[in-house]
């Protein structure tokens, strides 16, 4: 681009100077300028949409890789918070057992608090016993029916009659569905 100016400049320079014979000179100079110019012209359009479609290329790659670590990310998050669920569900028998004895009162003072502190800890890793009562309607998303009987009135039928094992979730991942008897 300097040259080409510097070529207008000595040009404009000769014609100041010189007679006509440079003048003809100076317009084949330009003429021959003028494709060099679209050439140019061209060039740049072309760079210009080689580099648009790699903006785009960028952006695609950008957005694809955020969505990755979006994913990754609670990926990461969910097995975080449910890491111990294999050995949360070893020890609910545990737990049972202990829930038994100290229904029937056979637990010691020793005992009652080593359960207590087995229920705490469980607690405090993310484990939430469900709210199943007798008389709740029976919900096949958090119960599982081990056995139908008659129901001893109209009012119970379709609903909870006895609770055999409590559920359990974990975060929000029921790990163990409840128990339940219900009346036919």
């Amino acid at each position: 681009m300097k040259k080409t100016l510097k070529k207008i400049f000595d040009m404009a320079e000769k014609k100041t100077n010189m007679p006509d014979q440079e003048s003809t000179e100076e317009q084949e100079t330009l003429t021959e300028e003028q494709p060099l110019n679209n050439e140019n012209d061209d060039k740049i359009s072309e760079l210009q949409a080689q580099l648009d479609e790699s903006r785009n290329k960028y952006l695609y790659l950008f957005s694809d890789f955020e969505n990755f670590k979006r994913h990754a990310a609670k990926e990461r998050m969910e097995l975080i918070q449910t890491a111990g669920r294999d050995i949360l569900s070893s020890l609910l028998p545990v737990l049972d057992d202990f829930d038994r004895a100290d229904k029937n009162d056979s637990l010691t003072e020793g005992t009652a608090l080593i359960h207590q502190k087995l229920v705490n800890t469980l607690k405090h890793k993310g484990l939430v016993a469900l709210d199943t009562k007798t008389g709740d309607a029976f919900d096949p998303d958090i119960h599982e029916a081990v056995a139908e009987i008659p129901a001893a009135s109209d009012d119970l039928k379709g609903k909870i009659v006895d609770i055999l094992e409590p559920g359990y979730t974990l975060g929000e991942r029921i790990i163990r569905f409840a128990k339940v008897v219900v009346g036919k």
